[in-house]
């Protein structure tokens, strides 16, 4: 079965196993500081049910205060990450332009310097039996927006009555901005969700993105705005349409817009804003920038 290899081990985080578990998870420590110094909106229904993040996918001396504040957010008693269940989706961006438009991982591992995390094949082919989908390895071989995110999940506590639980992943690379082709792929998503029960409980969904590239700390933090208050609003059109409109480079507009759309069909979708940053914390550089937002969702 396919398995595969880190591509920026060693440039986006480090190689080394025990350098790299010290770092994911003083970063994880960190953010529940960051957490609790930015309290979220407090306007969720009690009844309201975590499903996944936003998360950003830079190298972490950019944006792992921002993964470690989604991931350490409180939540009902403990951190948010540890609610994560043992299945989790991941959505991409694909930034090589390589393979299909929607590629998903059908089976095996992926390797991280942490060791092998398990693909999904089951929810893998239930999501290429729903339509748009397709298997497909080229579309992530070089793709590191999601093995960025790996480390940092293997280092999560394992989800509630699971002692010492692997979560397993399904990578999945989306290439398209169609709105149509998103549409159905989120229905598709959705429906592939509740093959899984309970409205699709037992599985958890990460979109991988990062937001607006390379303008001035100003310009950025402008744009950002934009984006995000169409995706705190859970309104996949109005995200689609912001982006395209002000020329938002948020690489992750497609998965967000995918996910929101199944979201749409599993319920009534809620989202938080965890923490905002941009490169310039770390760099000191506010001529050229990326934005990071951590990001949870979930349903009423």
């Amino acid at each position: 079965m396919p398995e595969r290899a880190p591509v920026v081990a060693g440039r986006f985080y480090p190689a080394a196993p025990d350098e790299l578990q010290t770092e994911a998870r003083s970063w994880l420590t960190a953010g529940k500081t960051y957490a609790a110094t930015a309290p979220l909106d407090t306007g969720r229904s009690p009844s309201a049910s975590l499903r996944g993040f936003m998360l950003p996918h830079a190298g972490y001396a950019y944006c792992g205060k921002v993964l470690g504040a989604a991931l350490a957010s409180p939540w009902e008693g403990t951190t948010a990450g540890a609610c994560l269940p043992e299945r989790l989706v991941i959505l991409c961006p694909n930034h090589t332009g390589r393979g299909a438009p929607l590629g998903v991982w059908p089976e095996g591992a992926w390797r991280t310097p942490l060791g092998n995390v398990p693909v999904d094949a089951a929810m893998a082919a239930a999501l290429c039996g729903a339509g748009g989908f397709e298997p497909d390895l080229q579309s992530h071989l070089d793709e590191h927006s999601i093995e960025v995110l790996l480390p940092f999940l293997q280092c999560l506590p394992p989800p509630h009555g699971k002692t010492g639980a692997l979560r397993s992943i399904t990578p999945v690379c989306v290439g398209t901005m169609q709105h149509d082709a998103l549409l159905q792929a989120g229905l598709a998503l959705a429906e592939a969700l509740r093959q899984c029960g309970q409205q699709g409980a037992g599985v958890g969904v990460i979109v991988s993105s990062d937001m607006n590239h390379f303008e001035d700390q100003e310009s950025t933090m402008h744009k950002d705005s934009l984006a995000l208050s169409q995706a705190l609003a859970c309104d996949p059109e109005g995200l689609l349409a912001v982006v395209q409109r002000n020329r938002i480079t948020m690489c992750g507009a497609a998965p967000m817009a995918l996910a929101l759309f199944a979201a749409h069909a599993l319920g009534d979708p809620w989202a938080e804003l965890c923490m905002y940053d941009t490169s310039a914390t770390a760099s000191g550089d506010t001529r050229r920038v990326v934005g990071y937002a951590g990001l949870r969702f979930g349903l009423n």
